[in-house]
């Protein structure tokens, strides 16, 4: 398995299809493997190709349990390392949820790492996660029972969360602070999307009127995790917005 190190954090990767790079940052409590289950690698490899990264505390990468470790920089030059490990300058950019959030991220860090920039169900004006937190010192199963109340995962995916280090995740799940101070400076092209049921949708929408360069998308009848698991909804969308000829 390909690793980055990012000052001893191992970031584990998989590189995929041909053509331009995409790289593929999951959201919270998930891995890259969900990128396959939920369609997105069937269809995006035929014009990319993605580079899916397991985030710090999820996956096959590292799991530190220290909650510094999982600062925003840091969650930032690991994308950056695995630009390094592949040798490239940049690429585009799909986030969803916590992905979305290091897209941001991205954005503020290393912004000239990415030629443009899709992110789904994330917004940049700061988040508790005392909720998340109250939940996870409780154990995985009971992270499971909260999130299958609002999403179809299947056994396979329940299966592979089953796996997860409840306390890297519990270090990873920290308030975000408010960054929306970095929107004017995102110049780069930006696709922004959420469920309309996501509690987020109306922040996710603001900061997308705020971008120089973006378009947003609500997808109907989804919450939170549907607007992921169903990936189809938003697929002609984020390939159109991926081979549109003046990206």
């Amino acid at each position: 398995m390909p690793f980055a190190d990012n000052q001893g954090i191992q970031i584990h990767y998989q590189v995929l299809g041909t053509g331009e790079p995409l790289i593929m940052q999951h959201g919270f409590f998930s891995s890259g493997e969900d990128w396959h289950e939920f369609g997105y690698v069937e269809k995006l490899r035929e014009i990319c190709k993605l580079i899916l990264v397991d985030a710090r505390g999820h996956g096959a990468s590292s799991k530190p349990h220290d909650p510094e470790s999982y600062a925003l920089e840091n969650s930032a030059t690991d994308i950056a390392a695995v630009l390094d490990a592949l040798g490239l300058n940049a690429a585009h950019y799909l986030g969803y949820s916590m992905g979305g959030w290091i897209g941001f991220g991205m954005a503020k860090f290393a912004p000239a790492r990415l030629k443009n920039l899709i992110i789904g169900g994330a917004q940049p004006y700061g988040k508790s996660f005392t909720n998340a937190r109250k939940i996870l010192g409780n154990g995985i199963d009971a992270w499971i029972s909260e999130i299958s109340q609002w999403g179809p995962y299947s056994p396979e995916a329940i299966a592979r969360y089953r796996k997860n280090d409840a306390q890297a995740l519990l270090a990873a799940a920290q308030d975000r602070p408010d960054i929306s101070d970095i929107l004017p400076t995102m110049t780069m092209p930006c696709f922004l999307y959420a469920g309309d049921a996501d509690n987020e949708h109306a922040f996710i929408k603001q900061a997308a009127e705020a971008l120089p360069n973006a378009t947003f998308s609500t997808i109907p009848d989804c919450n939170h995790i549907e607007t992921f698991v169903h990936g189809h909804l938003v697929m002609p969308q984020l390939i159109d917005f991926l081979t549109c000829s003046d990206r």
